[in-house]
């Protein structure tokens, strides 16, 4: 097991909306046997949970009344489709980001054709596939999505779309209502999806990616922009190994400032966190107190000396920016090591780690997984970022207009606050997004 402090879904509110309300997509009808492997799942999230969970009164639930509910559940369920949900709403209920199911792989994949992110209170089309429906039924980046089949997705409910749609139930085609930049009136689009079918896949490593059946890991890749006196480091996320950090802030930043963007991170490994964050600092750290079940060693970043970076430090945030992300910028806040430029982040802070299981038995075995919450994140100034997330020292949010044109306001700023240059129009073209080959 691997701890992390790695973003999911942020969990504020429930999950009943779909599946009371939501049809199902391509969903196994449920028999007997299937209805059987649905109840052993669940009694096997319930054990691991009730093991290892790091609150041991469950935030005040009835924890045997739940499941018992979730069961009850389970008999009136007629797909597997609307197992799943319940199943995933059962830890939903805990409203903690880092307590999720995650559901057996299948071997549909979906691709929607674009793709979305809460930019302040609004929910906005980031990217627009090309070539796909969504591009030829005229969505565009920039446009402000209402509705996603009936269902009117917020800052904070925008995790729910993306689970149900990708993870637990994928569609041929979704219904959104947006409204363009400068438009006075919403448009109603009727949007297909490419669905196709390829080898399910069997072993942990398939359950990374529950977002985005069609990611493609270019994106993953670390990317540096030299801009003057201005090293620009597009980090993807934190789940690479510990001393890849020292490398990287060794080799590639050069210069007398950096611009972090940290925007879209997820998070990652707890250690990797305490050494780049080791990097900024010429002493060691507590990061952070861990509060669990049982007594655990603090988050420290141990003392680089004239290794560490001393040059001035800008970090960018969005609403996607999650746990280790998170962490690692209210330390550069509370220490006053450098500025903290976006959006507000997910508040999505845990630690975690994560546990397989499965159910069936000879080749009819059906493997799943599931995180579970180990301990709460607890800053030096006393209080969790969960729920709450880090407030940008500078709030500053990019337009639908921006998006349309393919702006970027933030990175320009922030390169302006570091000592360098670049327009709103160059800074949006520092970092391509990969669309996976068909």
């Amino acid at each position: 097991m691997i701890t992390y402090i790695s973003h999911f879904a942020h969990v504020a509110l429930l999950f009943t909306f779909f599946f009371a309300f939501a049809p199902d997509g391509h969903s196994q009808t449920m028999d007997r046997i299937e209805r059987g492997r649905m109840k052993d799942m669940l009694r096997i999230v319930k054990n691991e949970v009730k093991k290892n969970y790091y609150d041991p009164e469950f935030h005040g639930i009835d924890f045997e009344d739940r499941f018992k509910a979730a069961e009850e559940k389970l008999n009136a369920a007629t797909t597997s489709s609307q197992s799943l949900a319940i199943i995933a709403q059962v830890l939903i209920d805990f409203n903690d980001s880092h307590l999720y199911f995650i559901p057996p792989s299948t071997n549909l994949v979906v691709e929607y054709g674009w793709r979305s992110r809460a930019i302040g209170d609004k929910v906005m089309v980031t990217l627009v596939k090309p070539g796909s429906d969504a591009e030829a039924k005229g969505l565009k980046p920039g446009d402000q999505i209402l509705s996603v089949s009936g269902f009117r997705p917020t800052r904070k409910e925008l995790w729910k779309v993306l689970y149900f749609y990708n993870a637990i139930s994928r569609r041929d085609g979704l219904n959104l209502t947006v409204l363009s930049p400068g438009a006075e009136a919403p448009r109603e689009l009727v949007i297909k999806s490419q669905m196709k079918t390829q080898p399910r896949s069997i072993g942990f490593t398939s359950y990374f990616r529950l977002f985005d059946d069609f990611y493609d890991e270019e994106n993953d890749k670390h990317r540096f922009v030299t801009l003057g006196p201005v090293t620009v480091w597009k980090m993807p996320s934190f789940a690479f190994e510990p001393p890849q950090a020292d490398d990287l802030v060794g080799s590639r930043v050069k210069g007398t400032a950096l611009v972090l963007d940290l925007r879209g991170n997820g998070g990652g490994y707890v250690k990797t966190m305490e050494v780049l964050t080791s990097n900024f600092f010429d002493k060691e750290l507590k990061v952070a107190e861990l509060k669990g079940r049982k007594k655990m060693d603090p988050i420290i970043a141990k003392d680089r000396g004239k290794a560490r970076f001393s040059g001035k430090l800008i970090v960018l945030l969005d609403s996607a920016s999650g746990s280790a992300s998170e962490i690692f910028a209210r330390v550069i806040q509370l220490e006053k090591r450098g500025t903290v430029l976006g959006d507000v982040s997910s508040g999505s802070v845990m630690q975690s780690k994560n546990y397989e299981g499965d159910v069936g038995s000879g080749n009819s075995i059906v493997p799943f997984a599931m995180s579970i919450t180990n301990a709460d994140v607890i800053m030096s100034d006393g209080k969790s970022l969960e729920h709450t997330g880090v407030i940008p020292d500078e709030l500053m949010l990019p337009s639908g207009e921006d998006l349309a044109a393919g702006r970027d306001p933030v990175m320009a700023r922030a390169v302006e606050l570091a000592g360098g240059k670049i327009s709103p129009e160059e800074a949006g073209k520092l970092f391509k997004y990969y669309w996976k080959k068909d």
